[in-house]
């Protein structure tokens, strides 16, 4: 294969995944960063993100010589064949995608970039963005390629070095081709298109799955009213190979740095282009309810009100396997706890302590007996295995009352069971305590 001079513009998430994954396929790759103290740490080998095997792949790519972290975009586009833009688009007023960090950093290189070179959008953008691009840096001689990333948190390193496709997207097909070319050691499907084609496959992709998950939620909530078991219904339908098994898990609601974030940017494209998405926006409306009802679940194994009651929360990150915050269903459903006068204490393997600006709603411990102790209920929020394996037991001689709302029908009921614990799950029957206390 061809190693290619490589630039990644912003460390963060999908940047870092994506320098490290690159140069472990042989490239050389200077990754930038304004962030000063990132960068030190980045150099030295500390990963500030939780992401298996991420780590692993920084420190052989420093220690192999082709990976190194630079601060600002100008010290890593000197002599680049291909800048990869990664930095953040997040969701801006009205919720449309905030381009401004794209737009400094065109503004910042458009004059270093080498002769010839590709820039590439890897960040989630609006339809259009490449060609906004391509006039913000004001070079005929540099094609600008889309390329969305299609990584989940959790496994990013794994979708990156066995994606289900790549997309490539540009009006010049030799760029096109030479960005493709970069991935050619993984021998996954390619998708060589438009730019604009390939930045509706981001957004069509996040948005079908939100949409499917807002459909098990109320296939869940149906489930309840009429008496059958969502995990029996999801089972026999995802057999079905034109549904699937993925994303068929019902849960306290979908959120996480892009569910939410494109939704909401493709309906305000959509807008923009005087086109109704009515399924979409019912989706949202959907997801906001799903929240809702987590409360009212709560609010019901209580007796009723929340005011003044201890509720226990375990799991606070959007998903198992990681430390990210942002948009998490628990937080939000914390929020509309804490709004009704509950005492909230929250447990989560990945947050030790507590976020400034983002856990003001509750108190974190790294305990979770500190959890259960007192509490009128315990609510299971994010999908982490080591929850199963907490001593029940224990748990249960510390609470005030033997309740668990599990939102991601987690745990083993029968296991709680014995030990006195009533559980409420999402889209099945309550299972009631076995002994009485």
């Amino acid at each position: 294969m061809f190693v290619r001079r490589i630039a990644v513009i912003g460390s963060g998430y999908v940047g870092l995944t994506t320098g490290a994954c690159l140069a472990s396929l042989g490239h050389r790759v200077v990754c930038a960063d304004v962030d000063e103290r990132k960068v030190a740490r980045l150099s030295g080998g500390e990963v500030p993100i939780l992401e298996p095997g991420l780590p692993d792949l920084v420190a052989q790519g420093l220690a192999a010589g082709r990976l190194k972290f630079v601060v600002g975009a100008a010290a890593a586009v000197a002599d680049a064949e291909v800048v990869f833009l990664c930095v953040p688009t997040p969701m801006g007023a009205g919720g449309a995608a905030d381009l401004s960090a794209v737009e400094a950093v065109a503004a910042e290189v458009h004059a270093l970039l080498p002769a010839g070179c590709v820039v590439v959008n890897k960040s989630t953008v609006p339809v259009g963005t490449a060609a906004r691009t391509a006039q913000l840096l004001g070079r005929p001689d540099v094609a600008v390629v889309s390329n969305p990333e299609f990584l989940r948190e959790g496994s990013a390193v794994e979708d990156f070095l066995n994606p289900d496709r790549i997309v490539v997207g540009c009006d010049a097909q030799d760029a096109a081709e030479r960005v493709a070319a970069l991935y050619a050691r993984l021998g996954a499907p390619t998708v060589l298109t438009d730019a604009a084609s390939a930045e509706m496959v981001k957004y069509a992709a996040n948005c079908f799955l939100a949409m499917k998950l807002s459909y098990v939620n109320a296939i869940a909530e149906l489930c309840e009213r009429f008496g059958a078991d969502v995990l029996d219904v999801t089972e026999g339908i995802g057999y079905d190979r034109r549904i699937g098994q993925a994303f068929l898990q019902p849960g306290p609601g979908w959120g996480g740095s892009c569910l939410p974030k494109d939704t909401h940017a493709l309906l305000q494209v959509c807008a923009a282009a005087d086109f109704d998405f009515s399924l979409l926006q019912a989706s949202l409306d959907t997801n906001t309810h799903q929240q809702h009802r987590m409360v009212a679940k709560v609010r019901d194994a209580v007796g009723g009100s929340l005011a003044g009651q201890r509720i226990g929360l375990l799991g606070l990150t959007f998903k198992a396997g990681t430390d990210d915050l942002r948009d998490s269903p628990a937080l939000t459903v914390a929020a509309l706890l804490a709004a009704e006068g509950a005492d909230l204490i929250g447990y989560d393997p990945g947050v030790p302590a507590a976020v400034p600006g983002m856990t003001d709603d509750l108190q974190v411990t790294d305990d979770p007996l500190k959890v259960a102790s007192g509490a009128a209920a315990l609510v299971v929020l994010t999908e982490w295995p080591e929850f199963r394996l907490l001593d029940w037991g224990q748990l249960a001689e510390l609470v005030q009352r033997r309740v668990v709302i599990d939102t991601r029908n987690l745990l083993d009921a029968d296991v709680l069971r014995r030990v006195g614990f009533e559980v409420r799950g999402i889209g099945r029957r309550a299972t009631r305590a076995l002994t009485t206390f």
